[in-house]
């Protein structure tokens, strides 16, 4: 009888896939993944949805670049994937009926979340037509970028201002930021991997701006060069590496063009008394390049027998000690966004203020809504416990097992956490309609009416 055949480059077993399940497993949960979110699919306009796309590239390879949003689809829908699909990060793209756009960035499944107006911001095909050698997209979005973040702790200032950003608001923004992307190790990260950098530089309030919290966001592919050769010789090790790759067997493009030359000397100075052999460093013209680093080459070891041994260390002795000098460009790849900072929610896109750039709460006020939030809290759990005792009322009636046995989680029940407010806005209608019947929407109405 025939063996079956088995697939091995897709299934189980395969060569290319992880041979340890569980270093697999926990090496994927501790991956940060996002989603970009679309809020209003028919609503925010051709370019808010450019936009979408263009973050989602930023943001791979871990996120759902092929996303589709529904206008029936709500945040509900979207935080009970997440904990499935290893969603960690919500970003929620809105325009309000004036027309500004505005961003939330959350983490799942608590929060807290960073309420962002987008300003000004270009997309990837605008930053593409301005530059003059623009970088079109390769092997780039294989790997995460690298996290860059300027000016995300303000210095110490003599002057006191009660509209002061707090510290801890600096680092609990700081940190959501970090946590976007997987930390990198400086020992076992290889440089090659590197090739993609995401800045994020704060503006510095100014002296009657001391409330005020912008970061613009850049995004840049690194390209590298070596340096202190000629362009002929540069020339001729890409067309070494050209042919000698798998890929490019057969092919002669990169082969510069020597039948009009007598010698390879006339290729390579240039010139007939020797004055075209020039290399960056004695051409007398500034390099286009933003700095010089020096790479050690990292290649993988083979074993290799004694006589092997002895070959390579005389290579190596010979030729130096395997340190090249690089000369490193930032080439911008889009999109650019200017985000300011209006509120920090303690849940995701609910739940309790804990800063506002426009309120202003006193210490008296911020107890009295404490104990507000807390009332609110303890209400929860009491109707929750309430419908938890319905269930299992109904379904002894039934006749059926209790409601621990079939799995059900205990916060499905529980309607009213997850109204359609809260992709719009603060999610609090039901109880600012309560107040309102109290009496006390004088006291608190312009503060409502400005959040």
């Amino acid at each position: 009888m025939a063996r079956p055949k088995v697939k091995k480059r897709t299934h189980l077993g395969a060569s290319n896939g992880p041979t340890n399940k569980g270093s697999s497993t926990t090496s994927n949960s501790r991956t940060p993944k996002s989603m970009v979110i679309r809020i209003g699919a028919g609503e925010v306009g051709p370019s808010v949805s450019q936009l979408v796309k263009d973050v989602r590239t930023m943001m791979e390879p871990d996120t759902a670049a092929r996303l589709k949003e529904r206008k029936a689809n709500r945040l509900r829908d979207y935080l009970t994937m997440s904990g499935p699909l290893g969603v960690t990060h919500l970003m929620l793209f809105s325009r309000s009926e004036s027309g500004n756009t505005n961003m939330r960035l959350a983490i799942t499944p608590r929060g807290p979340t960073l309420h962002f107006q987008v300003e000004k911001y270009s997309l990837c095909k605008d930053v593409r037509k301005a530059l003059k050698h623009p970088k079109g997209g390769g092997r780039e979005y294989t790997t995460p970028p690298l996290l860059v973040m300027n000016n995300f702790t303000s210095p110490p200032s003599t002057t006191e201002s009660t509209n002061k950003i707090p510290k801890h608001l600096e680092s609990l923004t700081t940190t959501v930021f970090q946590s976007l992307f997987p930390p990198i190790s400086p020992q076992n990260t290889p440089l090659t991997s590197i090739r993609r950098v995401m800045l994020l530089n704060r503006e510095l309030p100014a002296e009657g701006e001391d409330g005020s919290y912008v970061i613009n966001l850049r995004h840049y592919a690194i390209t590298t060069k070596a340096t202190g050769l000629s362009k002929p010789l540069r020339r001729l090790n890409a067309a070494e590496k050209l042919l000698s790759s798998q890929k490019a067997k057969g092919k002669k493009g990169g082969l510069p063009n020597l039948g009009r030359m007598e010698d390879i000397a006339d290729y390579m100075v240039g010139g007939a008394d020797g004055t075209g052999y020039m290399t960056d460093a004695t051409s007398g013209s500034e390099a286009d390049t933003d700095a010089e680093v020096e790479v050690v080459e990292t290649r993988a070891k083979k074993l290799l027998s004694k006589r092997q041994k002895d070959r390579e260390d005389g290579k190596t002795k010979s030729s130096g000690n395997g340190v090249e000098k690089r000369a490193v460009k930032l080439v911008e790849l889009g999109p650019r966004m200017r985000l300011r900072m209006t509120k920090v929610e303690e849940g995701v896109c609910t739940g309790k203020v804990m800063w506002h750039e426009y309120i202003h709460k006193s210490k008296e006020e911020v107890k009295q809504m404490d104990k507000v939030w807390e009332k609110r809290r303890q209400e929860k759990e009491a109707r929750k416990k309430i419908q938890k005792e319905n269930v299992e009322k109904k379904r002894k009636a039934k006749g059926l097992g209790s409601k621990d046995e079939e799995g059900v989680d205990d916060d499905e029940m529980d309607v009213d956490e997850w109204d359609s407010e809260g992709l719009e806005g603060d999610a609090e209608m039901e109880y600012n309609k309560k107040m309102e019947d109290q009496g006390e929407w004088e006291d608190q109405e312009e503060e409502i009416a400005a959040g």
